[in-house]
């Protein structure tokens, strides 16, 4: 019987000592880290509007309605697109011809929106990136967009291609090195225009 208490004893006390190690200690370390990086990387990178309010994180694509911005890459994740909470690709298959009559039509709507030709669509314009939420957009499609938004928005082009170039950064795909456009924040830039 005396053993069966030690034994008790023995394990109340691992299961007290690791709550603390692993309940209390661990994650307030993990959390002070991250209170050391700055202030923007460690909250998700907040996209705040002039009155101080958060709009969003330019970690995460966001919808576009309005002809005005910069439209993102299509999105798969949750029932009607850029569900953070339902991050995921399509799984559709690229030979399938459900899926290449989607691509067609999306390219043809996309060249009639922005009066280029059809052969003039970049393709990350017409696919989901594999978590359905990514901000980034190629050059080129930001190169297309780029006389409907300064139309819009009464500015010249010349002024919507600085903005281009202060929200563009390398990307690294593989063995290639890439530029590519934040088009969360090119759209808050425009926003606040």
């Amino acid at each position: 019987m005396k053993a069966y208490f030690r034994m008790l004893g023995t394990a109340a006390g691992l299961l007290v000592a690791f709550t603390v190690v692993l309940g209390l200690l661990y994650p307030a370390a993990v959390f002070g880290v991250g209170r050391l990086m700055p202030h923007h990387q460690a909250d998700g990178q907040p996209i705040v509007d002039a009155r101080g309010v958060v709009r969003g994180s330019a970690l995460i694509a966001q919808p576009v309605t309005e002809p005005g911005f910069f439209f993102p890459r299509p999105s798969a994740a949750g029932e009607h697109g850029y569900d953070p909470m339902s991050s995921s690709a399509s799984h559709r298959s690229t030979a399938g011809k459900d899926y290449q009559a989607e691509l067609a039509a999306r390219r043809a709507e996309i060249a009639q929106r922005e009066q280029v030709p059809a052969a003039a669509v970049p393709v990350d314009a017409v696919t989901a990136s594999g978590s359905g939420l990514d901000p980034h957009i190629s050059v080129a499609y930001a190169q297309i967009q780029k006389a409907r938004v300064a139309r819009e928005r009464g500015m010249s082009e010349e002024e919507v291609q600085r903005l281009i170039d202060e929200n563009m950064s390398t990307s690294f795909t593989g063995a290639q090195q890439s530029k590519v456009v934040n088009v969360v924040t090119l759209n808050a830039a425009l926003a606040g225009s």
